[in-house]
């Protein structure tokens, strides 16, 4: 199994101390969990709140999730934006009860202000869908000492499925993400891991160029594919319930995993760990 490491300069709970700063290390796929503080998530909308959602991150950790990822803001295609001052109403008080509790928890914003806020209640990470395009919330990520997911979208959450089009969908991505992490680096932000944002500004044919391409696109920084429940299993699979679509989920990310993919990220982490730990015993 391949190792991975993703750098802090703060600590992260689970992290080893590392030259100046710390280092969550692990072997294989790691699995980031779904916290979804939202009414309109387009799987969990309104199912998560305040104890609840401290419940169910407290749950996905002691399976094994590496990090819960936490938001306030649904990104699903047509969703629109949320105030920040909501957004923080919503993921604070999970941070806080989560980090409180020992859970290494990454924000899932794209906001600078809400960034700040919710690395300063205890997330070490942030997962930002829009690319770190904004280059207040790089140096929010550089200051604060966190590393950040750096994903790949076409257009806004409102927009990104009207009408998605590519030359090449695969070097498109790719150098987005090669060239916004560069960026990133050299801005101060201390660790980055690329996702090419499946279904986030792409058509059937999109995401499964991107996924035949994962073993490109992991042979440089980690990458973490995110999947879950997202329409393409729909696509594949007939199924029509978000909430009926783990085993597509399990099978599409156990071929990121097969790929080279440090991690990925899913509502049924219990699921996934056993499906994930299965396949390595076989010798993945």
């Amino acid at each position: 199994m391949r190792a991975f490491e993703l750098r802090f300069r703060r600590p992260v709970p689970g992290g080893e101390p590392s030259g100046e700063g710390f280092a969550l290390r692990w072997q294989g796929t790691a699995v980031m969990g779904i916290v979804n503080v939202t009414p309109d998530s387009f799987s969990d909308g309104g199912h998560f709140a305040n104890a609840a959602a401290i419940d169910a991150g407290l749950a996905m950790a002691a399976a094994g999730a590496l990090l819960v990822d936490v938001g306030g803001e649904s990104t699903r295609p047509g969703a629109t934006p949320v105030p920040a001052h909501e957004e923080l109403r919503r993921v604070l008080p999970v941070i806080e009860g989560l980090a409180a509790e020992g859970v290494a928890v990454s924000i899932d914003t794209s906001k600078p202000d809400v960034a700040r806020e919710a690395l300063s209640a205890g997330a070490c990470l942030v997962n930002d869908v829009r690319g770190l395009r904004d280059p207040a919330l790089r140096a929010v990520c550089a200051e604060a000492g966190a590393p950040a997911v750096l994903m790949h979208m076409q257009g806004t959450a409102e927009t990104m499925q009207r009408a998605p089009s590519y030359g090449d969908v695969v070097e498109e991505v790719s150098t987005f993400l090669r060239c916004g992490a560069e960026r990133a680096l050299k801005e101060g932000i201390v660790d980055i891991i690329v996702d090419p944002g499946i279904g986030f500004g792409k058509r059937l044919e999109h995401n499964l160029a991107l996924l035949r391409a994962l073993p490109r696109l992991a042979s440089g920084h980690p990458l973490l594919i995110g999947a879950s429940r997202k329409q393409l299993i729909e696509s594949l699979s007939g199924e029509t319930a978000p909430t009926a679509r783990d085993p597509g989920s399990l099978a599409l990310h156990l071929h990121a995993a097969a790929s080279g993919a440090a991690m990925v990220r899913a509502h049924d982490v219990a699921a996934h760990l056993q499906a994930l730990r299965v396949w390595e015993g076989i010798g993945g």
